[in-house]
């Protein structure tokens, strides 16, 4: 067969990158053509995506794409979760796009949590936990502090639907990415009435969400692209990075996509929802067929990204990361771990201080150096993604042998390293761009280049290199 060039536009809350995938004799081959920073602004007190920047950047990339590999057929957008634009008939922005770490949703997610009967119904009607990021929550607060808005806009999508309507010019939910605002109907592929009446939600807001590898139709409005086709690939970037697992097909393999956050979890046909479900935070978002991804959410290497941040000595390439990380593995195990669960690390203004408040709460002393907080967050993290995967063996009455890692962290052998010894399984990491991999998948498969995703796992297996990390116990 011919050559297939698939172009994956894949959009992270710190960076965005274009990458082109080239399928050949069963092989696929990543170009990145570009790569660009992304970061929320700060404005009267709220938090902001630039959504023209950010446009500007996926433009320049298809087009850099496009020059390099003229016959490119396609081009998929997977962003991080819950943020969405508001949209009138014109398709025109009617409220700013507010950034999920904005503090706007608190009153009302203490709100449904006080209220123990109504986060129930809520939890058991779409199998989502309350957190501040939701979309629920940031829709709940733009009606309540702007009523007009529920005259002035027709459609809500999520930023990676939005993104494809500027691509085709159609506004479609796709289900991957819906699933992450608590507004899903848990037991159907269509929107929560229950969820969007508790949330006081106008249900036209949204259209049934399409599944992942729908054709949206070629690219509109650049003519450079006239030819290429817009495919709906899981619009969730964790969804896109559990499709590029070569996981084992018995079901046995937990999945961590580790980066800002660490989401593990696993594939089901089936929901995990009961009380223990919603105290563990477990959320069943959905694979871009439409079955499930029950997992959990964890703080992530926010951590040490923002205690770095602090120090004149963070590390500024390679080389220095690598040196970090040594230091961190020769000092001794902390004898207190973090509490990666504490709501106070979502968006400190100082995380170091945080982390010593904590520590010190716990009769500890806060590390010296960086490489001491580098391996206290690690060791940290370790703990917290070894009683998730404990959590679920549990509630879906499996027995899990390898957790399998992509992502950033995938590359940091000390975090790998503590996963392994707290959870007693064998980590696999995977030199993989997990997401882009997966929405480069879902497209060669809309395409007919790839006959289904167990086949292309399959393949891709073949050509991953991969480390082990055993349990220090074993």
């Amino acid at each position: 067969m011919k050559t297939v060039y698939c172009a994956a536009v894949d959009l992270g809350a710190t960076s965005g990158r274009v990458i082109v995938g080239s399928w050949s004799d069963n092989r696929l081959e990543l170009t990145e053509v570009h790569r660009f920073q992304n970061q929320f602004r700060s404005l009267g007190g709220h938090d902001y995506w630039d959504l023209p920047g950010l446009w500007d950047e996926v433009r320049a990339g298809l087009l850099k794409a496009k020059q390099r590999f003229p016959t490119l057929a396609s081009v998929g957008v997977d962003t991080w979760g819950v943020d969405h634009v508001l949209l009138n008939d014109a398709g025109r922005l009617v409220f700013p796009a507010h950034a999920y770490r904005d503090a706007r949703t608190q009153l009302g997610l203490q709100s449904l949590a006080n209220t123990r009967a109504a986060l129930r119904r809520i939890y058991a009607a779409t199998g989502i936990p309350a957190v501040f990021y939701n979309t629920s929550f940031q829709l709940a607060e733009t009606v309540a502090s702007c009523p007009a808005v529920a005259d002035l806009a027709t459609r809500c999508l999520l930023l990676s639907d939005y993104f494809n309507y500027l691509l085709s010019g159609r506004k479609e939910n796709e289900i991957s990415n819906a699933s992450t605002t608590q507004l899903l109907d848990v037991r159907s592929t269509d929107w929560s009435r229950a969820a969007l009446d508790h949330f006081h939600l106008p249900a036209h807001w949204f259209t049934k969400p399409v599944l992942a590898g729908t054709r949206l139709g070629k690219v509109a409005g650049l003519p450079e692209l006239d030819d290429v086709q817009v495919v709906a690939v899981p619009g969730h970037d964790t969804a896109c990075a559990y499709d590029a697992m070569p996981a084992a097909a018995d079901g046995s393999d937990l999945y961590l996509s580790s980066g800002t956050w660490s989401l593990i979890g696993f594939e089901s046909d089936t929901s995990i929802l009961g009380d223990e479900a919603l105290a563990g935070r477990v959320s069943n978002e959905r694979i871009g067929d439409g079955r499930y991804r029950p997992l959990t959410n964890i703080i992530g290497l926010w951590l040490l990204e923002r205690t770095l941040k602090e120090s004149a000595a963070r590390p500024r390439d390679d080389r220095e990361w690598s040196a970090l990380i040594k230091a961190a593995e020769k000092l001794p195990a902390p004898t207190q771990l973090l509490d990666v669960a504490d709501p106070a690390f979502e968006n400190p203004v100082s995380m170091r201080t945080v982390i010593d408040a904590q520590l010190r709460q716990n009769g500890a002393r806060p590390p010296r150096t960086l490489a001491g907080y580098a391996r206290l967050i690690c060791d940290s993290l370790g703990r917290g993604h070894a009683d998730a995967a404990r959590r679920f063996e549990r509630l879906a009455n499996r027995k899990f042998k390898r957790i399998l890692i992509v992502g950033g962290g995938s590359k940091n052998r000390l975090l790998c390293q503590a996963t392994a010894n707290a959870s007693g399984l064998p980590v696999v990491s995977f030199a993989l761009e997990g997401a882009a991999v997966g929405n480069l998948a879902s497209q060669l498969i809309a395409l007919g280049a790839v006959k289904n995703l167990p086949t292309f796992r399959r393949l891709l297996a073949k050509n991953l290199r991969q480390t082990v990390y055993t349990p220090a116990s074993l």
